[in-house]
């Protein structure tokens, strides 16, 4: 059955939701048919396909570009997409077309938007316009130029009580669900309770009502670069350069083709 934003909201209290990263056909119809319930074509191709340091480099053509590709594999999952550096920062206008393009000729089925409160409002146009919008909070890789370093948010009460607030801001503009990544776990759970639409957490404690990997992550593509509270649930990365020495050995020994 295809997972819809409806379905989503549905699952709140009845069951975690699952959630991975893809940037491309085949990892996106691998997750798919595993069971995954949202798959995001996560503005990370940045850090963990295309060489950048950060996802700041990550444009809006680089991000319909990936989104098309995914949306190709016609999965069950929802697809979303984020919305990439600065754009949801631009006028109504622009940010309603780049959602748009996103959309229309890209396929994704809903976008994320990093921000509070403070983007409330723009989030609120754009569910009224028609577009599905995921919320994100606590670390907003974004930022991290202004941040200066990734960090654990909530921890304290100041803070805390802030992302509270923006989360329930977020739900009030229309958002259907919410990302809370690095964000203290005691808040996570106080807001996973607190709201009436799902939490979906990264690097956010067990309570949240679902949770999101990136794939290269959770496939062991990368185990070097891997964060804290990641898990790789494969080895992919070790078992595809096995692959790729047993074809050079091969080619060099003249044992293929044969």
């Amino acid at each position: 059955m295809k997972t819809t934003t409806l379905t989503l909201r549905k699952l709140k209290g009845q069951r975690p939701i699952v959630a991975t990263t893809a940037y491309d056909v085949i990892t996106a119809r691998l997750a798919a048919e595993a069971g995954v319930d949202v798959i995001l074509v996560g503005d990370s191709v940045g850090n963990t396909l295309l060489g950048f340091d950060s996802t700041l480099p990550v444009t809006l053509d680089m991000m319909a570009h990936h989104t098309a590709a995914v949306a190709r594999a016609r999965p069950d999952a929802l697809v979303a997409a984020d919305v990439p550096f600065g754009e949801a920062h631009f006028d109504y206008e622009r940010v309603l077309a780049g959602c748009q393009r996103l959309m229309q000729q890209s396929g994704a089925e809903a976008v994320k938007i990093e921000g509070g409160a403070r983007l409330a409002p723009l989030m609120a146009r754009l569910t009224g316009a028609g577009v599905p919008v995921w919320g994100h909070i606590g670390l907003e890789p974004q930022q991290v130029r202004v941040l200066g370093r990734y960090r654990k948010f909530g921890v304290d009460p100041a803070e805390a009580e802030r992302l509270l607030a923006d989360a329930l801001a977020l739900e009030k503009a229309g958002c259907f669900a919410l990302l809370l990544e690095m964000t203290e776990p005691n808040l996570a759970r106080t807001i996973t309770e607190t709201l009436k639409i799902p939490t979906i957490g990264i690097g956010s404690g067990p309570d949240c009502d679902g949770q999101i990997l990136v794939s290269t992550d959770l496939l062991g593509l990368n185990p070097e670069a891997m964060p804290g509270f990641a898990r790789a649930f494969a080895a992919v990365g070790e078992e595809t350069k096995k692959g790729f020495a047993a074809y050079v050995a091969a080619v060099r020994a003249r044992k293929y083709p044969k």
